[in-house]
């Protein structure tokens, strides 16, 4: 008999749907996805088949997702809210700005709090930045998550995504919780890690700022003059901080600077035989991160992003292939949860009420 049968899933900031799609893999049934940003909501529905709402979620009452799942079935709550200000880049500049006053996605994690305590969900699932650990509204999640009798899982060592089968460097922090008793994340599902070869060496070959005929998400941004040289003078796996001679003419002038010397995967390849760097919203671009093509002369495509992070190549990002922001789903795509440890999470919730 399939436990997992007598749950239905919510997922909270649910973005574009990479924990859903996950979750569906493992056999979890979602049923409802609640964001902000309409301009997830093709993805969502096309891909998970479930209602989407556009709310945010300080807007959402507990009668609202209520309305979309089976009374008789329990609930699972998930969701991850946006983790922007609990990056380690935010985590630096705490000093110069009081990020707890003036982002007010912070307070999202207490409107996930407060949707527990409306809904008591049976499992709960949330996946951040590792560094949110370090926070008091953490502190204050984990706290509450106690004294409402859940069981929580070891929260306070990063889940390494390679492990569980995405190819890339990612490391996030999931917490699930559960009122039936105890309750952990699998073990690693992966020893031997998936290369970016093995993910995107496939693909049609392009240039900066084309697109493949017959993929239309194979598209890469143009380069500029200066980044095409650039990158025409970097082998695989190579930054900047390879240009050595006449080549130290290419190297951008914030990182001349002793401050912007330690920035050394930017204007970089990857490697093949290696996983690649986190895929994040501007990961399409060349200057943000070492997201240049091992060896074609351009950075990734907005397809090669999608697939190292877990994504099938049947995703459905777009509606229209014609007429799209490649900016907003180079966005969508950083700001997922990687199906695959969506999928993960679903495995442990199974694995867990086996073991009831």
């Amino acid at each position: 008999m399939n436990k997992l049968n007598d749950f239905q899933a919510v997922d909270l900031f649910c973005g574009v749907g990479g924990l859903s799609y996950g979750l569906k893999q493992g056999g979890i049934d979602v049923v409802l996805g609640i964001d902000i940003d309409k301009t997830c909501a093709f993805a969502f529905e096309a891909n998970i088949g479930a209602a989407f709402i556009n709310k945010s979620i300080s807007e959402v009452t507990a009668n609202d997702v209520k309305s979309f799942y089976n009374n008789g079935k329990k609930l699972i709550l998930v969701g991850c809210a946006p983790c922007q200000p609990f990056s380690s880049h935010s985590y630096k500049i705490k000093d110069k700005v009081d990020i707890s006053t003036e982002d007010e996605r912070w307070k999202l994690l207490y409107e996930f709090r407060r949707l527990v305590e409306e809904l008591q969900p049976d499992i709960i699932s949330m996946e951040n930045v590792p560094q949110i650990i370090k926070h008091q509204v953490f502190k204050d999640f984990i706290f509450f998550l106690k004294e409402q009798g859940y069981h929580l899982s070891k929260y306070d060592k990063p889940v390494y995504c390679p492990d569980y089968g995405i190819p890339q460097k990612r490391q996030r922090l999931v917490l699930l919780a559960s009122k039936l008793g105890e309750i952990e994340l699998i073990s690693p599902t992966h020893t031997k890690y998936i290369t970016v070869e093995e993910t995107i060496g496939k693909l049609n070959p392009i240039k900066d700022g084309e697109m493949d005929a017959n993929d239309f998400l194979h598209r890469s941004r143009k380069l500029s003059p200066m980044n095409l040289k650039r990158i025409e003078k970097l082998k695989e796996g190579e930054s900047w901080t390879s240009f050595k001679g006449e080549d130290e003419k290419l190297i951008a002038p914030c990182h001349q600077k002793s401050s912007g010397k330690k920035f050394t995967s930017v204007y970089a390849r990857m490697s093949w035989k290696d996983v690649a760097p986190t895929i994040t919203t501007h990961c399409i671009g060349l200057s943000n991160g070492r997201f240049g093509h091992p060896e074609q002369n351009r950075a990734i495509s907005l397809r090669e992003a999608a697939l190292l992070q877990s994504f099938p190549i049947t995703y459905q990002f777009i509606g229209n292939e014609k007429n799209y922001n490649i900016a907003n789903v180079a966005r969508h795509i950083g700001n997922a949860v990687p199906p695959k440890l969506g999928e993960a999470i679903a495995k442990s919730i199974k694995q867990h009420l086996e073991q009831l």
